[in-house]
């Protein structure tokens, strides 16, 4: 855990402990207390930022003033984590680093080694902690990439390198047809948004998603005057006269674990903003046990694609029960 190395680090006198901290990364359940009150932590993932927020942390988006010390808790993806790494480098000459074994703190060592110096690593509980000194890491900075339709992706955020084929699939199953509003629910990049777009009928397009990168992408990916953007917890959300129309390719990983139960918040999330009439579109790796919550969640439901890897459904009218909002919050990949 976080909490453990950093203790290690305080204990043993290495952290600077009058310093201003700049926290890059912080999750919603690391404990920071090591490193002081004096901190700000760097957060685009509206659960995380949420729940610190409520703890008292100084939580934004973009870091703002002047700090001592930086740490850098390491994401999944690697161009991401290079990223923070480089902006933290930006902010302070030192930079603790920490991350899982899994996140790919081994590779980033031996990358950093090349690149300046790197101190004794703190290893405990399946984590690496160190700190890295010396270097111009600017060319680590992640950079968007811009796709063939003109769609702009940043490193780190979910499917980077253009549409997944589960959206896809999704899209070649919405009807010609979709009159009223419609939620994109975890709407990512904007992808499955500049679909619905494209339907005849649509009064707007309101683009959930709690990712603050991949929201910044849809900003500039989805120009349709009709399209709204909210920056929010999907499982949360709430809509003011509710939708027409759910779509959605929910998320089913909390970190690195597969978790279908955050699938099925999606499925009771999508239910509750429904109209009483309503359709959610849904697809899914075929494997995933969407079927009780689908048919607790919704007085018809229709499998519309016998695809070999994912299921697409369509689910109508909404169940009562089912309008009330969830505890869980997303945590984050497909």
């Amino acid at each position: 855990m976080l909490s453990s190395r950093l203790n290690i680090a305080r204990d043993d006198g290495l952290l600077p402990l009058t310093a201003r901290w700049i926290v890059f990364g912080a999750r919603a359940d690391d404990d920071l207390s090591a490193l002081g009150a004096d901190l700000q932590v760097v957060q685009g993932f509206f659960p995380d930022v949420a729940a610190l927020r409520a703890r008292g942390h100084d939580v934004v988006t973009e870091p703002s003033g002047a700090f001592d010390a930086a740490l850098v808790v390491l994401p999944r993806a690697k161009a991401a984590a290079r990223d923070l790494i480089a902006q933290a480098v930006v902010q302070c000459g030192t930079v603790w680093i920490d991350g899982q074994k899994t996140d790919g703190a081994d590779g980033l060592i031996r990358d950093l080694r090349s690149r300046g110096t790197v101190s004794s690593v703190i290893a405990k509980a399946h984590g690496k902690l160190f700190a890295f000194t010396g270097a111009d890491l600017s060319d680590w900075r992640a950079e968007a990439t811009r796709h063939g339709d003109g769609a702009i992706t940043l490193p780190g955020v979910f499917s980077a390198d253009g549409p997944d084929r589960a959206s896809v699939l999704l899209a070649s199953f919405l009807p010609p047809k979709m009159p009223g509003v419609v939620v994109d629910l975890g709407a990512g990049w904007g992808y499955l948004a500049r679909e619905i777009l494209q339907r005849e009928g649509v009064t707007a397009c309101h683009l959930v998603e709690a990712d603050h990168a991949a929201l910044t992408c849809a900003r500039t990916n989805v120009t349709d005057e009709r399209a709204q953007f909210h920056w929010a917890d999907a499982l949360s959300f709430a809509l003011p006269g509710g939708a027409d129309h759910v779509v959605t390719n929910p998320p089913f990983h909390i970190a690195r674990a597969a978790d279908p139960g955050l699938g099925r918040d999606f499925i009771v999330a999508a239910a509750r903003l429904l109209k009483p009439q309503g359709k959610l579109w849904l697809v899914a790796n075929r494997h995933l046990p969407y079927e009780t919550a689908l048919t607790e969640s919704f007085s018809k439901v229709t499998l519309l694609s016998d695809d070999p890897a994912f299921k697409v459904v369509q689910a109508e009218r909404p169940l009562r029960q089912s309008n009330r909002p969830s505890n869980r919050t997303a945590r984050t990949s497909r």
